[in-house]
């Protein structure tokens, strides 16, 4: 009996990965629950455990190569030999094969991301010439076709999907001068990881799918810095870690996302999906890439509890610990440069989220304040917090009005701890 190694789920929106390293070969007896394949999204690595003991019958997809979630991997023979290289009969192969549905002629395959992708940009995906694995057709593929139509003509009458297929590829994309470059002498060319690959495919996804708003607020973070400056040293000596400003952002954020729960959506199959739960997902620098992992249930939390998740989720990222449990369910991602963080930017949506804060850099500014009835300049920790939305399911009143509402928090520093 042949058992198939199936790609999961990764994470919430993850619809594809790349196959990165086989770790075991044809031939290799393998046990349950042992690691087979390691592979990469645009969200996290793991390595896919063997459904059971056997041997490896059939390696089905190579390394480098992109197959959406549910795609075979790897046969497994359950009752084959335990030496490796005894010839095994082929029929299990054959029978794996027989069982797997034939693909249907009715309508071409194509990737998830490719059939999201042609429903936006009004692409008929019978149009498009396939490059990718098994035939189907890739993102790229998608892109490169809209590409190329910018002026499409109707045709009278739609072809026959079969006489679609099999239509001529069409021409190759035009590069425009300004866009070639000659590599020059002292240039150093570093190839694209799998996980760089995926982060940048799913940034141009976001940046298709979702006409950015940005907008930006300036924080006065004294009464923050005086709260966390009296209570770091029991802080630390409580719990075992230190006091950040970000449970201070995260808090203040779950608070005013219960007042505008329009940032707190999806926009899914032409329907806004307003989220009871709020999970803020918190955006970590690695050495493989960028990760969000999600704080789950923020808005039951207190602060204590806010800093003790992003704790131990920072942690667990840097050390490549994290589960795609950890990755999934976000609800809006709150982004966070560090020290280094300059004056503001604004970064792009976490799909398929609607709204995302980026924290500036908080340094000391003059600023002029009220006295005794008298203006006065003084000098402040000041931030600026800089929100991009999604406008398909956000205004601007609400988004300015979520914002505003952040600042109001964090400027009366009114937190337990």
């Amino acid at each position: 009996m042949s058992i198939a190694v199936e790609l999961p789920a990764l994470g919430e929106s993850v619809v594809e990965g790349t196959v990165a390293r086989w770790l075991v070969k044809e031939g290799d007896r393998v046990e349950i629950d042992q690691p087979l394949v390691e592979v990469t999204t645009d969200k996290v690595d793991a390595e896919i455990p063997s459904p059971a003991a056997g041997v490896i019958e059939k390696i089905l997809v190579s390394e480098g190569e992109v197959v959406p979630v549910g795609a075979q991997l790897a046969v497994i023979d359950k009752h084959a030999s335990d030496s490796v290289g005894t010839p095994r009969a082929e029929a299990p192969a054959a029978k794996v094969e027989a069982e797997t549905p034939a693909p249907s002629d009715a309508a071409p395959k194509a990737t998830p991301v490719a059939k999201r992708l042609a429903v936006g940009a009004e692409v008929d995906l019978g149009d498009v010439s396939a490059t990718g694995s098994g035939g189907r057709i890739t993102k790229d593929d998608v892109l490169r076709y809209a590409a190329n139509q910018a002026a499409p003509a109707a045709p009278p009458q739609a072809a026959p999907v079969a006489q679609r297929v099999a239509a001529p590829a069409p021409p190759a994309v035009k590069v425009a001068p300004w866009a070639n470059y000659d590599l020059q002498k002292g240039d150093r060319v570093t190839p694209m990881s799998p996980m760089r690959k995926m982060i940048a495919e799913h940034m141009v996804y976001s940046k298709h799918t979702s006409p950015h708003v940005g907008t930006v607020a300036e924080v006065d973070m004294g009464g923050v810095a005086r709260l966390r400056t009296a209570n770091k040293k029991r802080f630390q000596e409580t719990n075992g870690f230190g006091l950040t400003y970000l449970p201070f952002i995260v808090h203040a954020v779950v608070r005013a996302v219960r007042e505008y729960p329009a940032l707190n959506a999806s926009v899914i199959e032409g329907s806004i999906v307003e989220k009871k739960a709020i999970n803020v997902g918190i955006a970590v620098e690695t050495e493989k890439g960028l990760l969000v992992p999600v704080v789950r249930d923020a808005d039951r939390l207190s602060l204590s509890g806010i800093a003790a998740a992003i704790d131990d989720l920072s942690t667990r990222a840097r050390t490549k610990k994290l589960s795609p449990d950890d990755l999934r369910g976000g609800t809006i991602t709150i982004s966070n440069p560090g020290r280094m963080g300059n004056l503001y930017g604004f970064a792009i949506i976490n799909q398929p989220q609607v709204g995302i804060l980026r924290m500036g850099e908080m340094v000391k500014r003059p600023v002029v304040r009220s006295i005794d009835g008298a203006d006065a300049i003084v000098v402040r920790p000041m931030m600026h917090l800089a929100l991009s939305y999604d406008h398909r399911a956000v205004d601007g009143s609400p988004a300015n009005g979520f914002l505003f509402r952040i600042r109001e928090l964090l400027e009366a520093a009114e937190f337990e701890l």
